[in-house]
This record gives structure tokens, C-alpha cells and sequence, in this order.
């Protein structure tokens, strides 16, 4: 007997000692390594974790947007799965606000943000762009951290060493920005809780991602609490994306569009057993550029360019294997089960506007609490102007509050106010708000446009030139000057003719504009002068107004399009002569300060 007993202990103790090493193993394989620096950071283990969310490896990052409140910041790569389940490798960029969270929530809510197109090249992965402080979506980002939210930014898969990137693969991109929840817990001595609320926004490419995401979440990533999905410019139905793009100024999405599906779908897409030599170097261009240079560089060429045989995107997306694959990125087929907040420009030169109205209709239909939101603007400005009642939708959502649902709207359709898209890529400001001071140098008075006031302008990126002008009505205000009471004078401020000049967006996102507004400055008496001399003045040749500009193309549409510069106000005559010498005198001269300031027109829901 007690030598049964004595090899029972034997067989425990040599149990014991297999399993604590096996755990031991297991963990070492797990658990998460800090990364090296540079590119080699990007490069694939050789075994990927089964489990999609694990965090693979870590490092301390400089990735916080310029003037971002500080932050804790990773560059981190995790497991994620394609399109088909199979596992694969992603990299991407957890922020965490260093200020504490008092918003009276028990944990700091997380962002999933969904990036929009960054192109194909690996320099232009998100985490390499906020790493060097240049990515153009930084303004959104910024915008949700100042609210106090982490925000975890996925780079979409393919940005590794050597790959290529699944673009428009909406099932592969929506698990990415998943999984970027899971994995950012597992940074150590992290302060984000597995409690806290989880909101996923996204435009653009970034929108079919959330959309995706939020379809997936309850059966692919049910521990994450989410709360609700905002996602904007969605291309929800590829085959209308596709047909809208082909030839025209959105080209190069339609160019990226085939190879990422090819990417994930190689043999079904057989991409390079399609096209001809010129599709073939149009490829190994496509894959060496970022998003604005891609833009430009392949503007206005269809894809018949490219095809072996001279096929269109209508005809090679009718390809049965091809047909099927694009059939599988169609969102609003499956029951998002949180709100979702969707959103477009009516003026969308890139994604088609009734594709996307027919996403709201589909999530109506399966009983989605949705609520949209249309822009007057196209699809740049709605990208960043729609930031404040994103977030503000947001917060609703991590503090509880019902979401109002406009599934059974009363307002009409939203129609498409696009400019032409099959020829000069047109930007244009239609009665934009116009807020400004003009400081006057010798009163010392400052001088603030009237509501009303608007600025338009029509910009062709393709020959860089910009026209429009000023619209200011007339307005009252008071000057004072040598101990004289306050006097209430009339303002006219009336274009002499079109705003000239240059517009360009360069491949590093940032806008340029260099153009002159001219306008003749009228000058009367409102009120009583009290020393018996009533004036009305103008300026004797209109006044120069410097619109000039160089900063990201976020400021299109985040409220930061300022132009700030000086002018000279020539004398004030009246009937072109010199009257009233003090008054001129006043008024005219050099140094003259000013700044506007001008917005897009506000949303309308639907």
C-alpha cells in the first residue's frame, strides 16, 4: 500500500512539473515583447498567434498628432484574421490621454478609429504617419482625444514588411479594427479597463471599416462593450463605387480597389492575369504612392487603360469569380446590434450619395437604430466637418443616453450636388460662413464681420487656379478717436471684382492657396457726428486682401481654414476727392490687420 501511495506521489509530482512548464512555454510564446525600432518593427513573426486580438509585440511611440494633448502612446502589431479566417499580422497606434478621465464614467472610453484611404505604399501606413506627425487625419484624431477617449488606430492589413494591403476588404479591415481593441489591453501597466465602452468611427474607407466592424462585433468580438458605430462617406456598394470612379477624378481608388481584393482574393481576382503592360506598371506605381499623390497621378484614366482586353469596371466586374468577391464587401446585410450613426456630403466627387442612402435603408429595414446625417460639402470637408456631432454622438452613447433614430424621416431624399466628375477635379465653396475682424491700425479698433457675411470659391485642382469672393453686408459699429464719443459709422465692404489666384494640394495632404480679394471700403455717418459734419467715404482704389494659406486639408473642414495677413487701405475720398482729411487719415494707411476665418454650411439629418 505504501508503495502505491509512493508512485502516486511520483506520477503527481512529475504531472506538476510537465504542466508548470508547458503553462511556462505557453506564456513565454503569449506573452507580449517589446519591439525593436525602426522598420524592423514591421516585419512578421514567424508563427502568428491562433488567437486573433493577442498582442504580438510593443513599443513606446512619439505618435501623438501636433497639438494633441499629451499622451501615452505604442506603436503595437497584433493578430487579427483575413477575410477567409485565416490569421494574419497587423500593426497600428494606441493614445491614451495622460490627463485623468472625470467624465463620472467608472473607465476612459476607447475609439476604435477606422482610417480612410492612406494608399498603398507602406511609408503611408497610419502608425509611420503619426509616428512622424504628418498624417492627414490627424485633426480627428485630436478632436476625440481632447474629449479624453483613447483612441486606438489600426493601420488595416498589409502594411508589414513585404505585404500588400487587403484595401477595401471590408470583412479583413473591420476584424483589424476589432482586434485593436483586444490587443491594446494586453500593453502592460496599461490604464485602459476591459469594462470600458468601445465607440468605432470611421470615413471613407475608414466607414466601410466601422460598418464592418460593427456587423462582426457580436459574434467575432463579443467581450468588447461596444456602445455604437459612427461611419461616414461609406462605399457600401462596391459594384456603384466602381461604376462611379472608372475614368474619372476618383481613379486611383478604383486602380487600389483591384489590387487589394486581389491581395486577399488572388485567386479569383488573377489580377495580373487581366491586365497589360501598362496595367502592370500602373500597379508597381500604385503600391510605391500615397493617397494624394495616387489621386493626381492617376486622375481621369479608366481602367480599360489597363485590361488586357480593353474591359471596363462593369465588365470585369461581371466576371462571375470576380462579381462574387465584390459582392462580399456589400454592407447592410447583417443586423449591427448598437446604434449607428451614419453620414455623407451631397457632394461626394469619390463615393456615390444614393449607394450610401440605400446602406441606411438596408440597416432600417433589419431594425438598426440608425440616424443619419448629410453635409452640404463634398468628400474632403465632410470627412472633417462632421468631427463635433460624431464625438457628440458619441458621448451620448458612452453615457447611456437612447439614441433618436431618423429611420422614418419626414425630410425628402437627399440628392447629389456633385460637381461633374468625369473631367477637372473641382472644389468648391458655395456660400461658406465668413467670420473675421479687420483691426484698423491707427484707431485701434476692431472691426467684426456681421452674420451673414460668406465667402465662395471655385478651386480646379487640376490647373490649380481659384476664383470667388467675399459677401459681407453692410453693418454699424463704433469708433473712438481723440477723446471724441463713441461714433456710430456705416460699413460697406464691396467686391471689386473675382478673387484671382492658386490652389493646389500637394502629395503630403497639405493645401495651398495663394489668391487676392479686392473690395472698395464705403464709410458714412450712422449717427449723430455732433460737430456739424455728416461724411460718406470710400476708398479711393479697392483694398488688397491677401488670401493666402498653406496647412493640412483637414482645415477644409475642422474650421482652422483661416487667412490671416496685412493690408494697406488707401485715402478715403468722397466723389474721388479728399473732404474729409481726418477721417481719411484715420482710416487709410498701411499695417492694417485681418483675419477670416471661413465654414462649411451646417448639416441637415435625414
Amino acid at each position: 500500500m505504501k508503495r502505491i501511495v509512493s508512485y502516486k506521489r511520483l506520477f503527481f509530482i512529475f504531472f506538476s512539473i510537465v504542466a508548470v512548464g508547458c503553462l511556462s512555454a505557453l506564456s513565454a510564446v503569449a506573452a507580449p515583447q517589446a519591439g525593436p525600432d525602426g522598420m524592423a518593427f514591421y516585419e512578421k513573426p514567424s508563427t502568428i498567434p491562433a488567437t486573433h486580438g493577442t498582442l504580438i509585440r510593443y513599443r513606446t511611440s512619439t505618435s501623438v498628432p501636433p497639438g494633441g494633448p499629451s499622451c501615452y502612446s505604442w506603436t503595437i502589431m497584433y493578430a487579427s484574421q483575413d477575410a477567409l479566417g485565416q490569421p494574419n499580422v497587423v500593426t497600428g497606434t494606441v493614445l491614451v490621454p495622460k490627463s485623468l478621465y472625470n467624465y463620472g464614467l467608472t473607465a476612459r472610453p476607447i475609439i476604435s478609429y477606422a482610417v480612410g484611404t492612406h494608399g498603398l505604399a507602406q511609408s503611408w501606413a497610419p502608425s509611420i504617419q503619426l509616428e512622424n506627425g504628418t498624417d492627414y487625419e490627424n485633426s480627428n484624431i485630436n478632436a476625440a482625444l481632447n474629449m479624453g477617449y483613447a483612441v486606438l488606430v489600426t493601420d488595416n492589413p498589409g502594411y508589414t514588411n513585404g505585404d500588400v494591403p487587403s484595401y477595401m476588404v471590408g470583412k479583413a479591415q473591420g476584424k483589424a479594427v476589432l482586434d485593436i481593441v483586444t490587443a491594446a489591453l494586453q500593453i502592460p501597466n496599461i490604464s485602459l479597463k476591459s469594462y470600458a465602452k468601445v465607440g468605432i468611427w470611421g470615413y471613407s474607407q475608414g466607414g466601410q471599416s466601422a460598418a464592418w466592424a460593427g456587423q462582426l462585433q457580436s459574434t467575432y468580438a463579443s467581450g468588447i462593450k461596444l456602445a455604437g458605430v459612427a461611419a461616414g462617406g461609406v462605399p457600401a456598394e462596391l459594384f456603384a463605387v466602381g461604376e462611379y470612379l472608372d475614368g474619372n477624378n476618383g481613379s486611383s481608388f478604383l486602380l487600389e480597389t483591384c489590387i487589394g481584393l486581389n491581395s486577399q482574393y488572388p485567386d479569383e481576382i488573377l489580377l495580373y492575369d487581366r491586365i497589360n503592360s501598362s496595367g502592370a506598371e500602373a500597379i508597381d506605381r500604385g503600391l510605391s504612392m500615397g493617397v494624394f499623390e495616387a489621386l493626381f497621378a492617376f486622375m481621369n484614366t479608366p481602367l480599360s487603360n489597363f485590361t488586357k482586353y480593353g474591359e471596363n469596371s462593369d465588365e470585369i466586374f461581371s466576371i462571375p469569380e470576380i462579381a462574387a468577391v465584390v459582392n462580399a464587401q456589400e454592407l447592410g446585410k447583417t443586423k449591427i446590434k448598437v446604434p449607428v450613426f451614419l453620414y455623407h456630403g451631397t457632394g461626394d466627387e469619390f463615393i456615390p450619395l444614393e449607394q450610401a442612402l440605400n446602406l441606411k435603408e438596408k440597416y432600417c429595414s433589419l431594425g438598426v437604430n440608425t440616424s443619419y446625417m448629410v453635409y452640404p460639402g463634398e468628400h474632403i470637408t465632410t470627412q472633417f466637418q462632421a468631427a463635433p456631432q460624431v464625438l457628440a454622438w458619441l458621448k451620448d452613447r458612452f453615457n447611456g443616453k437612447i439614441a433618436i433614430s431618423t429611420c422614418k424621416t419626414s425630410n425628402p431624399r437627399p440628392v447629389s450636388t456633385a460637381n461633374p466628375v468625369d473631367g477637372d477635379f473641382l472644389f468648391s465653396l458655395d456660400n461658406w460662413t465668413l467670420d473675421g475682424t479687420i483691426k484698423l491700425k491707427t484707431l485701434m479698433t476692431k472691426v467684426v464681420l456681421p452674420e451673414g457675411s460668406t465667402f465662395s470659391a471655385e478651386t480646379n485642382m487640376t490647373n490649380n487656379t481659384i476664383t470667388g469672393g467675399m459677401s459681407i453686408p453692410e453693418f454699424s459699429y463704433y469708433i473712438y478717436a481723440f477723446g471724441m464719443l463713441p461714433l456710430q459709422v456705416t460699413l460697406k465692404i464691396v467686391p471689386a471684382g473675382p478673387m484671382t489666384g492658386t490652389a493646389s494640394l500637394d502629395n503630403n495632404g497639405i493645401l495651398h492657396i495663394n489668391g487676392h480679394v479686392y473690395a472698395d471700403i464705403y464709410l458714412k455717418e450712422a449717427g449723430e457726428l455732433g460737430i456739424g459734419i455728416p461724411f460718406s467715404l470710400k476708398t479711393k482704389t479697392p483694398v488688397d486682401f491677401p488670401i493666402v494659406f498653406d496647412g493640412p486639408v483637414s482645415s477644409l473642414g475642422d474650421g482652422s481654414l483661416t487667412f490671416t495677413g496685412t493690408t494697406t487701405f488707401p485715402d478715403m475720398v468722397e466723389n474721388g476727392i479728399i473732404i474729409n482729411a481726418l477721417f481719411s487719415s484715420l482710416m487709410s494707411g498701411p499695417g492694417q490687420e485681418f483675419t477670416f476665418t471661413v465654414t462649411p454650411p451646417a448639416p441637415i439629418k435625414w
